[in-house]
């Protein structure tokens, strides 16, 4: 059977494999299509490209990038696009930059908390650092005791240490994606504070809607499903993996099938 998982997280962000392991776990667990979706980066596509086709997996372009949205930030999953664009290199170059900036603030004020972090120990941890990064080595110093925990009480969303820091719209990251040929699909949708916001995020240009993501009910998933073909809007899915951790979410827990994935995807990589 044909599944393709088109959520998942190599160590170009928060993920822990890299791409080449994170395309022979496809192989092992029978996927048969991939799109690897690191946040804010492509880089993972300079060696994926040649494992996915070694192995015989299908890889379509993908990446999550981050877009400020009223007080918090909306996620938006970018696939099909030319990984060669300059203007798309360009835009995770800036978005390397803001992480940067943001990571010193928050680093700034954990250690108001007395919580201290080396910031070139948290660099080298991988290629676009942020949260999560930082809850892994607050863990590792032994500050909290999960990284659940590092967000409910210090990094997550308007907790003591959280700092937003400027951001890109999201209309000016549709438009980039669009410029690069791509296709712009809402990420996790039911993880959205409200359904007002969903409604207004229709308004504009997205071609896709994440409707199907690991652990979600099935009544969620039919919710999305109908919602994307009342709007003509393609559908997405994938496990949103990072990792082999006890508490996520395992590669291929939820994909699409041939018809979407071809639907999606005009030009494998």
């Amino acid at each position: 059977m044909f599944r393709a998982d088109l959520h998942c997280h190599t160590f170009y962000s928060d993920g822990i494999l890299s791409p080449d392991e994170i395309i022979s776990k496809a192989k092992e667990i029978g996927l048969s299509g991939l799109s690897i979706t690191d946040h804010d980066s492509i880089g993972a596509y300079e060696t994926a490209q040649h494992s996915a086709k070694e192995k015989h997996i299908l890889l379509g372009s993908g990446a999550e990038f981050s877009c400020a949205y009223q007080e918090g930030n909306i996620h938006v999953l970018a696939y099909d696009f030319d990984v060669k664009n300059p203007s798309l290199k360009d835009f995770c170059e800036k978005h390397r930059e803001r992480r940067k900036d943001r990571n010193h603030v928050i680093l700034e004020k954990l250690r108001r908390l007395n919580m201290l972090l080396d910031e070139n120990e948290l660099n080298s941890m991988g290629h676009m650092i942020g949260r999560p990064h930082i809850a892994r080595l607050l863990l590792k110093k032994g500050y909290v005791s999960s990284v659940k925990e590092a967000f409910q009480l210090y990094i997550g969303d308007l907790k003591s240490c959280y700092y937003r820091g400027p951001g890109f719209s999201i209309e000016e990251t549709l438009s980039l994606i669009h410029e690069a040929k791509g296709k712009a699909f809402i990420a996790h949708p039911h993880l959205l504070h409200s359904s007002s916001t969903v409604k207004n995020l229709l308004k504009l240009p997205f071609d896709g809607i994440e409707c199907h993501y690991a652990k979600m009910p099935p009544d969620q998933e039919r919710k999305w499903v109908k919602m994307a073909k009342e709007k003509n809007l393609l559908m997405s899915g994938g496990s949103d993996f990072h990792g082999d951790f006890s508490d996520h979410n395992a590669l291929g827990s939820s994909w699409v099938d041939e018809v979407n994935f071809h639907k999606i995807f005009q030009n494998l990589l």
